[in-house]
């Protein structure tokens, strides 16, 4: 339900970025380019319930990676019921009919891996790698957890419990609230808005709530498994075909209709005497199938989506604000939006804000440097090699391409589509599509300071 990754593509090569600023005396050699990203053969097919399938032969190494994903999430909670989605996947990690959490923890482990199970907005993923000969094995058996899950009453009070306890922290976290408050300002009242959940709807989950959960959403037509890495092809299929090619076929694929929408919007999140602000701004832009969607990342990472971006430059190195901003884009299936978050010192908060948007301005209004663009386009040709570097790396992008039905081309061409952005696209893109004057602004800080400075410094919400 909560967002896990945010910094880790941020932060990697961040300290050559560093490097490459600081080192003005000695010119370092021109490192060489990034080279196509060339996939290997996908081995794709679609059962007869509708379960997809695509195995890739990748690596060397004796291992396989494998992930499970059902198309289902917290898009999917009833209404009333936030979290009714991460309750299930606690409840299916427990066991199966056949065998609980402790046998299937100790199966996995005699496989040379382990199982994981994770719950998103629009994904539940079982996954984990193993030793190349029990790669069908392991099939077998994240295909039992999802097929068959006991989903016990007796574990449902701790689970509970335990849901109970990160909740109490993460609504005292200032990030978390602000993320949440900005969603619901952008989305509304769809269930990418909705948020976490409260302690009386957490308090109110039963096993016939996740078993009809389960029942009403999971299901093969909404289901992709992923092999990657070194397994013997046959038997993979073998194993498929005598699990997972009995599940029912369940719903259809569905994501909730949904439109992102640009509003004036500004909300204050009341902490007394907090010494920091967190500040969350931004507003929709394209998503993955959409125009000019490599050219907006490249615009993100050279705004403040990367270590030398220039909001980054501006508010920690120059101004020293805060430690750690950055912005992002968040994709959803439907609608996607841009946000700059950063946490800044209380009494410069307004002027964290103005700063922000200055260097959107100044990007709108002047392209940037041939020089600057081609930093960042190192920067993320860089970032996306390494991505793809590991079995699961190439399973994330498999999966993205899925999700929104891209073409192979669409990673085999990536590092020339990235040193195809010219510096007047990024500042037209800065221009459409992140509209100041428009953006939804959270804070989450001392409401008085903010109000006393937004008076100082003539700022109208």
């Amino acid at each position: 339900m909560k967002k896990i990754f945010q910094l880790t593509s941020f932060m990697i090569l961040g300290a050559l970025l560093t490097f490459s600023s600081q080192a003005q005396k000695v010119t370092p050699p021109t490192g060489g380019m990034p080279h196509d990203f060339k996939l290997s053969e996908k081995k794709i097919a679609t059962l007869p319930n509708g379960m997809k399938t695509t195995l890739v032969k990748y690596g060397s190494l004796p291992k396989a990676s494998i992930a499970l994903i059902v198309r289902t999430g917290n898009m999917h909670d009833p209404s009333g019921k936030n979290g009714m989605a991460d309750f299930t996947g606690k409840l299916i990690k427990e066991g199966t009919k056949a065998l609980d959490f402790k046998s299937i923890s100790a199966k996995a482990a005699s496989m040379g891996g382990e199982v994981s199970l994770s719950v998103s907005m629009e994904q539940v993923m079982l996954s984990g790698s193993v030793l190349s000969e029990f790669a069908p094995e392991f099939i077998r058996l994240i295909g039992e957890m999802v097929m068959n899950p006991a989903l016990p009453e007796s574990q449902s009070a701790r689970i509970k419990d335990d849901m109970l306890r990160d909740l109490s922290v993460n609504m005292t976290v200032p990030q978390n609230q602000a993320e949440e408050k900005f969603s619901k300002l952008i989305y509304g009242s769809h269930p990418y808005g909705a948020g976490m959940p409260t302690e009386a709807q957490v308090k109110a989950f039963t096993i016939a709530d996740a078993r009809s959960f389960h029942q009403a959403n999971f299901g093969a037509k909404r289901s992709i498994i992923y092999v990657v890495g070194q397994f013997d092809e046959k038997a993979v299929n073998t194993a498929i075909a005598s699990g997972l090619a009995k599940w029912k076929s369940g719903p259809a694929l569905s994501y909730p209709t949904v439109t992102a929408k640009y509003s004036r919007d500004t909300a204050i999140i009341d902490r007394k005497g907090a010494p920091q602000t967190t500040i969350q701004i931004g507003g929709p832009v394209n998503g993955p199938t959409e125009k000019d969607y490599v050219a907006q990342s490249i615009t993100n990472s050279l705004l403040g989506g990367s270590f030398g971006s220039r909001i980054t430059s501006n508010i920690r190195e120059n101004k020293g604000y805060t430690y750690s901003p950055y912005s992002y884009v968040q994709s959803r299936k439907g609608a996607s939006f841009w946000a700059e978050s950063a946490d800044v010192t209380s009494e410069h908060t307004i002027e964290s804000i103005q700063e922000i948007v200055k260097e959107i301005k100044k990007l709108q209004s002047t392209p940037p440097e041939k020089e600057e663009l081609q930093s960042i386009q190192n920067y993320e040709s860089g970032i996306f090699v390494l991505r793809n570097t590991d079995p699961f790396g190439i399973i994330n992008q498999l999966s993205m391409l899925d999700k929104y039905g891209l073409p192979d081309s669409y990673l085999t061409n990536y590092v020339k589509s990235i040193y195809d952005v010219t510096p007047q696209q990024v500042s037209q893109i800065a221009k459409e599509r992140l509209k100041t004057e428009n953006m939804s602004l959270v804070l989450v800080g001392d409401r008085q300071q903010i109000l006393e400075q937004a008076k100082k410094f003539d700022w109208k919400f």
